[in-house]
């Protein structure tokens, strides 16, 4: 398909959805942990969570969860009263021997927590290096220097970050990981991937990476994992990822250009035909099996269509022939946020909310508003049995819990037939 004609399929499913903005069905279980308790032992509960818990210092987060940490707590009662099988935790500081993740499993989900239910243990984990904080050694946001203080040493990182691994990413599950099979694609060339969105400043039309430098420009901000879980119902292969918000740049959008990309890499790793640009970090070239099963599990920071973002690159996705069609999880907390910040972002066209409300992960503030952010998104070959984000409404006591991170744990349950 050419890309006019991509272009105007997108346009056409964008009337599409906002068509049925009107007429959701909002199906939203109050306390999934009450729901997890009738499932079979056949069903899995994937999840993805945004939990915020990063520092700004190298060990800074083995710091706070040392000394205790209330965010922290919170977001382990959420896992406990959602208990998923397998979770990946976005925004979770990397440290290469693990005590950040040793000290959050054994002081955190282990211990019950107010608002929270029994203890909860992982046996396995997966974690890996990722480019944030990790200096490029290139001038990478244009400003004439290399490096520097605070935001300007993060600018010039391979991604966004005040020291290597902040932002880093976790993966918990309750299931053998095959460590050995996993694929990371964290130094991937963005200029390898065919029709890369390449950014150019609107002021002279000129690329807005010089060559030497888009060279060598890394397109994952954080990484791309496909980390195998052996379940009950067969090898889940796990999609992971975090892709840059694409704001924090100016009128060239590079960072909307890479949030773009990043997601395409997704579309690209499960389509069919050969592949040889789309290469792992230990030279493995090529996309994922035709008849694998996976998930995608992530912050992908691009709502389908509100907020800043170019929506077509996970419109692509959601729609791919590979992902299976399902109810969008929904919450009562997401529509009574947004009905909340409506008045007082009257006359805001920035705040003018198209999407279903129920169906935002996260309340961004009041510029901003509530997004849809987050998502599970399964393959074919599983039977949709329910899902929904964890985002009591206000009067609910579990309310109290949700404020560790201003993302919402979203998750899904499947069954393999």
């Amino acid at each position: 398909m050419s890309p006019s004609a991509r272009s105007f399929a997108l346009a056409l499913l964008v009337i599409a959805l906002l068509a049925c903005t009107a007429c959701v069905r909002v199906h939203v279980h109050g306390d999934p942990h009450a729901y997890r308790k009738a499932m079979s032992d056949a069903d899995l509960r994937l999840a993805t969570y945004n939990a915020s818990l990063y520092a700004d210092t190298t060990g800074g987060l083995v710091r706070r969860l040392t000394a205790g940490d209330d965010a922290a707590r919170k977001v382990a009662a959420v896992l406990q009263r959602v208990r998923p099988d397998v979770v990946l935790l976005n925004e979770f500081d990397y440290d290469a021997d693990g005590r950040a993740a040793d000290l959050f499993q054994r002081r955190y989900l282990e211990t019950p927590q107010a608002g929270g239910g029994e203890g909860l243990r992982y046996p396995y984990r997966y974690f890996a290096p990722v480019n944030t904080g990790v200096p490029s050694g290139l001038d990478l946001d244009g400003n004439g220097t290399v490096g520097g203080d605070g935001r300007e040493r993060g600018n010039d990182a391979w991604g966004y970050g005040l020291h290597p691994g902040q932002y880093g990413m976790l993966l918990l599950s309750r299931y053998p990981i095959d460590a050995a099979a996993a694929r990371a694609f964290r130094q991937l060339r963005w200029s390898a991937m065919p029709d890369a969105r390449r950014p150019r400043d609107p002021d002279n039309g000129r690329w807005w990476h010089p060559d030497p430098v888009w060279a060598q420009l890394r397109l994952s901000s954080k990484s791309h994992w496909d980390v195998p879980v052996r379940t009950p119902a067969g090898v889940l292969h796990v999609l992971a990822s975090h892709p840059t918000p694409p704001v924090f740049d100016g009128p060239e959008d590079r960072n909307g250009a890479r949030n773009a990309d990043e997601i395409r890499l997704w579309t690209e790793y499960l389509s069919p035909g050969d592949k040889p640009w789309l290469c792992d970090d230990s030279g493995r070239c090529g996309g994922l099996e035709a008849d694998a099963r996976f998930v995608i599990l992530g912050d992908l920071n691009n709502d389908p269509v509100d907020g800043d973002g170019r929506h077509e690159a996970i419109f692509e996705l959601l729609e791919h022939p590979r992902v299976l069609r399902h109810p969008t999880p929904a919450s009562e907390g997401a529509a009574v946020a947004a009905a909340a910040g409506a008045d007082a972002a009257a006359g805001d066209a920035g705040r003018t909310r198209r999407g279903a409300p129920a169906h935002a992960t996260g309340d961004f503030g009041p510029r901003v508003g509530p997004l849809r952010l987050d998502y599970v998104l399964p393959s074919t070959g599983f039977e949709f049995v329910d899902g929904g984000v964890f985002w009591p409404p206000p009067d609910d006591p579990a309310a109290a819990i949700v404020d560790g991170s201003d993302h919402r744990l979203v998750w899904i349950d499947l069954r393999f037939p």
